[in-house]
């Protein structure tokens, strides 16, 4: 019976359940979503997830549907559009950031042939899954979030430190971050999603 389901977060708001049960921590290889989540960890820093989670739809329209060659195109025009957009986080280090993401997003696409086979590589083209019993044992950063910020940094990338990297990896399911007692973990933890990697390219 769906009122018996353990999840992660005790809470009765539709939109985290639905979030939680179909979304979170589920692998994929689409850039699009990738680049999605990489802005909004962005904006979440200093927030909490709900709050950008409550307006991702607003996001979604106002940085036309996380298109990183549309957004990497933005001018200042762009930036003053954003600033006066109501329900996005109007902050200009924010928004400038994600603007420059965009372009480090399309280079680093360039030399991999996605962010995806750039991405996975984290996690050696497979989800780690880890077995935590609960949220107080959940960690904020780890040896590959710290790995995978200090690239991305390099790389040009900004608004992504370790903390930010770890929730990024959690949410598109490099990382199995639900608890064990989860009704997802096991459903998850079953998903063998490998990368396309490329084995001659390095990160």
């Amino acid at each position: 019976m769906e009122k018996d389901l353990v999840r992660c977060w005790n809470t009765k708001n539709s939109l985290h359940i639905r979030y939680h049960d179909v979304e979170w921590g589920v692998p994929f290889h689409d850039d699009n979503k990738f680049f999605e989540f990489l802005t909004l960890g962005g904006f979440q820093a200093g927030l909490t997830w709900w709050l950008i989670l409550e307006r991702r739809e607003s996001f979604r329209r106002a940085f036309d549907e996380f298109d990183p060659m549309k957004v990497a195109n933005y001018t200042s025009e762009d930036t003053q559009r954003l600033m006066g957009t109501r329900n996005v986080i109007r902050n200009k280090a924010k928004i400038s950031a994600a603007v420059n993401n965009a372009r480090c997003f399309l280079e680093v696409q360039k030399e991999f042939g996605s962010f995806d086979a750039f991405i996975w590589r984290f996690v050696q083209g497979k989800a780690i899954a880890k077995a935590f019993e609960g949220l107080e044992n959940l960690p904020t950063e780890t040896e590959e979030s710290r790995s995978m910020s200090q690239e991305l940094r390099k790389r040009g990338f900004q608004f992504v430190g370790p903390t930010i990297c770890y929730a990024f990896m959690q949410a598109v399911g490099l990382v199995n971050g639900h608890i064990t007692s989860c009704f997802r973990y096991d459903q998850i933890r079953r998903m063998q999603y490998p990368a396309n990697l490329n084995k001659d390219t390095d990160v």
